[in-house]
């Protein structure tokens, strides 16, 4: 069986890149695609892989302007050839969806989510504060981006979504129906540290919808010492917001991150994530998560256990839910058990047998443990260029 796995794009190092990287340590046989790719951009656990991409590469300052491409994408998904191959697994929160492939081959994606940019377009248009001509230009151009989306969505045989959160999105946008496999958390870059430190952290790209502004906003209410690692556009802006309580670290490396995640008090996970790894990954150093009780976080924190939950996206309705969280106590053994439960072995075992429901098993030898996977070189949505958006 010829299988080839399909990325929309390597512009950044986050979740989804991830994804696409566990599928191709898992089919070391496969071939991977993308419409781009950035050598900076590609997971260590990518490195030597081959990767094919569309005639979007040649593009003059692609690696400065590939978010104001993005109405070409849809025409360079469906150049990548495909042909030959019986499995297409396509790794898609945006065009990989779209990729043709031969009539009699099985086409399974993984979508992270609905095109985020094209469907909440309102939400990021008011957070990114344009003018009203560039609103009313985008307004007109991303109807169109909806229209080859909703018939994109027509080209998979099979969906399988990244949670809960993400397969109702699939059904309400697409009429689609989704099986849930969660994503694969490496459990082996984070442990538990018996130091315990007297900060917070948030780990995450600096864009707005994330909602950094949150806990910048309430840990400088409390006086509380907050670590932002990660960067973005959005640094600016929050920056302007903090008071001498918080610190802005940043891009850092692997061992500083793990540093910082596993003596931390809490992370702190204000926005609302299809999935969002980085909740799982603290647990997996044993620190609980202060969470906004929306997206994917409902399904992977356990209230009271694992994290506590705000329910306003307002910083004195995060604030007090920090002073609630310091009156608990709570069990690095219970949170890294919590963790273990979303290891690579459980998503390996799910999409094999998806894969056999659907009619295309792949042979088990094909798979090798996830802990031979190396390790990444950036923390996962924290350390990479911002692709979130067409505007940022």
């Amino acid at each position: 069986m010829k299988i080839a796995v399909v990325h929309d794009y390597f512009t950044q190092i986050g979740g989804a890149e991830q994804v696409a990287a566990a599928l191709m340590q898992m089919l070391p046989g496969a071939a991977l695609h993308a419409t781009v790719s950035l050598p900076e951009c590609v997971p260590a656990g990518l490195a030597g892989v081959p990767v094919t991409t569309s005639w979007m590469q040649k593009l003059p300052g692609m690696r400065d302007y590939y978010r104001f491409y993005f109405l070409l994408y849809p025409l360079a998904v469906p150049s990548l050839d495909l042909s030959g191959y019986d499995l297409v697994l396509s790794s898609s929160s945006g065009y990989a969806k779209g990729v043709h492939t031969n009539r009699d081959a099985i086409h399974v994606c993984y979508c992270h989510t609905p095109m985020r940019w094209a469907w909440n377009f309102e939400s990021y248009s008011a957070r990114e504060e344009m003018g009203a001509a560039k609103q009313l230009l985008l307004s007109h151009l991303i109807r169109g981006l909806r229209h080859w989306d909703v018939g994109a969505s027509r080209q998979p045989d099979h969906f399988i979504a990244n949670s809960q959160t993400v397969a109702a999105r699939i059904l309400r946008v697409y009429g689609r129906f989704a099986e849930v496999i969660y994503p694969p958390i490496d459990l082996g870059r984070f442990r538990p540290s018996q130091e315990q430190k007297d900060y917070y952290i948030v780990l995450a790209r600096l864009v707005s919808y994330k909602r950094i502004d949150l806990a910048v906003e309430a840990c400088t209410m409390l006086g509380r010492r907050l670590l932002v690692i990660g960067d973005g556009p959005d640094r600016a802006r929050l920056k302007a917001k903090a008071g001498p309580t918080v610190s802005f670290l940043g891009r850092l490396s692997d061992g500083e991150v793990e540093y910082y995640a596993a003596r931390c008090r809490a992370l702190i996970f204000p926005g609302e994530e299809d999935f969002g790894m980085a909740p799982l990954e603290i647990a997996a150093a044993g620190r609980p998560t202060i969470a906004y009780r929306g997206g994917g976080a409902v399904e992977t924190v356990v209230d009271g256990v694992t994290g506590i939950f705000f329910d306003r996206q307002d910083p004195g309705d995060l604030a007090d839910a920090i002073t609630r969280f310091e009156r608990i106590e709570w069990s690095p053994a219970v949170l890294r058990h919590h963790a273990e439960k979303f290891g690579a072995d459980v998503f390996q075992a799910k999409l094999c047998a998806f894969l056999g429901k659907v009619g295309a098993p792949v042979p088990q030898t094909a798979f090798h443990p996830f802990n031979e996977i190396p390790r990444t070189a950036v923390a996962s949505l924290a350390l990479a260029p911002v692709q979130e958006g067409i505007t940022a």
